[in-house]
């Protein structure tokens, strides 16, 4: 998309940016740092017994390569850990794992938040990937401007109502591994770090949209002010 390499794009998204490459380095000297403390189970391990103390025995965990590729998929109801996550005992595999367990509850639970994005993404996937060139072709044809704002603005959505998501589903985890005895409230350190970084990485993903849908609107209000 050949708007995304406007200069002004770039300063208006510049704060969004550098907090994802602070978040991004967090995010691995955390999890780095946690999987050095030692846990009673692996992350799988605490997985399942989250899994299970909440009801869901059909809740499937499948190991997956990648580094923190670690997802829960509520379409086929698997939840699915890296490698680092599934087979360490470590207090960062744990706390990932509890993470993912906790959107699965979120799904059993039919927790709003979580509904409403999921409904979200197929029209959020859509108004992304399309934004750029219609805003493009719009340049030229103004009414394509609208639409490339408006199919922007679903991502916009998907990406606030995830936040409540992710929050939840960290808060989840936290209270679950102290209340089931897998990680001691005086331990529960190294376990919160990790959690806390990847929340900002979130974060930053949010903000990025909300001002790229900052720069279009202003685009957008440019073009029709050289045409008056």
């Amino acid at each position: 998309m050949p708007y995304f390499f406007d200069p002004m794009l770039m300063l208006v998204t510049l704060p969004a940016v550098l907090l994802a490459m602070w978040a991004q380095v967090r995010v691995k000297s955390t999890f780095a740092a946690a999987s050095q403390v030692p846990a009673n189970l692996s992350g799988a391990a605490a997985a399942r017994y989250v899994l299970d103390s909440a009801g869901l025995q059909n809740v499937m965990i499948e190991q997956v390569p990648g580094q923190l590729s670690d997802h829960y998929d509520p379409r086929t109801k698997v939840l699915r850990l890296s490698s680092d996550v599934y087979n360490r005992r470590s207090m960062a595999a744990v706390g990932i794992a509890a993470h993912e367990a906790g959107h699965a509850i979120q799904d059993a639970t039919r927790y709003a938040p979580l509904v409403v994005r999921n409904a979200a993404v197929p029209l959020a996937n859509v108004g992304t990937g399309s934004a750029g060139l219609l805003f493009m072709i719009g340049l030229s044809f103004p009414p394509l401007l609208i639409l490339a704002i408006l199919l922007f603005a679903a991502g916009v959505f998907f990406q606030l109502v995830n936040l409540p998501v992710e929050f939840d589903a960290s808060r989840r985890a936290k209270k679950q591994l102290v209340e089931l005895g897998v990680v001691a409230p005086n331990d529960m350190g190294p376990v919160n770090k990790v959690l806390n970084a990847a929340a900002w990485t979130y974060v930053a993903a949010t903000l990025q949209v909300v001002l790229t849908l900052l720069y279009l609107v202003m685009r957008f209000v440019g073009s029709q002010s050289s045409d008056d």
